[in-house]
């Protein structure tokens, strides 16, 4: 690859290849070269993106999308994540758990959300990826996060009070099932209860996160975890 920056587009999205080998600096300083001259093409489209040709880290990433956002006027709705052995992982979880279920009849999405993405369906929605501080994900139904849950969580947002949250990682700035929510604020943590994946359902007047991998469940109570024996 001769190029820095190699770019193909269709109606719906980007692909962007880069160097695999050149400093992160020097790809920033291009990609935000070449889409300065892209405003008026894009003219605040919607578009979801994918990465190829190097590794990224989390916040490599995030400088990209949100270069790309700045420079070219693009809303990026989602980004597809290309590493098939994750894909696979997630793949796995899916296919062995209450997860396949909602994966044929709600909204199926890969990729991560950033903080001010928002994702809404009136559908259950299926997240291979994560929800990262600032990003909300919303629907009518369930949701299941195959990553990690660090945004916001609003299940059964019409007042559905039988939805559930999953995810694999439950650490969320707020979780609202029903017209019940729980802010981080309110949450006394728990690390290694955290790192677990995790349901959260509504239990009468409290929301309880279950362990998948046991029998114990834990509840959102005047501020404080109550263990149920």
């Amino acid at each position: 690859m001769n190029r820095l920056v190699t770019i193909k587009s269709n109606k719906y999205g980007l692909l962007i290849q880069l160097h695999p080998k050149v400093n992160f600096k020097e790809l920033l300083d291009e990609v935000s070269r070449i889409f300065s001259d892209t405003v008026n093409f894009f003219h605040h489209a919607k578009l979801a993106v994918s990465f190829e040709g190097r590794i990224l880290t989390k916040d490599e990433e995030h400088q990209l999308i949100e270069m790309i956002s700045k420079t070219a006027q693009i809303e990026i709705v989602c980004i597809i994540d290309n590493d098939k052995k994750r894909e696979q992982m997630y793949k796995r979880c899916v296919e062995e758990s209450f997860v396949e279920k909602e994966l044929k009849e709600g909204l199926f999405c890969k990729g991560s959300l950033h903080k001010k993405q928002v994702l809404e369906s009136e559908k259950s929605i299926i997240l291979l990826g994560d929800v990262d501080a600032g990003a909300t994900i919303a629907t009518k139904g369930n949701i299941v996060v195959l990553g990690k849950l660090k945004g916001n969580a609003y299940a059964g947002i019409t007042g559905k009070q039988n939805s559930f949250v999953f995810s694999l990682s439950m650490q969320p700035n707020q979780l609202k099932i029903g017209n019940l929510a729980v802010q981080q604020s309110m949450i006394t943590k728990n690390e290694y209860m955290s790192m677990m994946p995790q349901i959260a359902i509504q239990n009468g007047k409290n929301i309880t996160f279950q362990s998948i991998f046991d029998d114990e469940a834990y509840i959102q109570e005047d501020l404080k975890w109550a263990k149920l024996l």
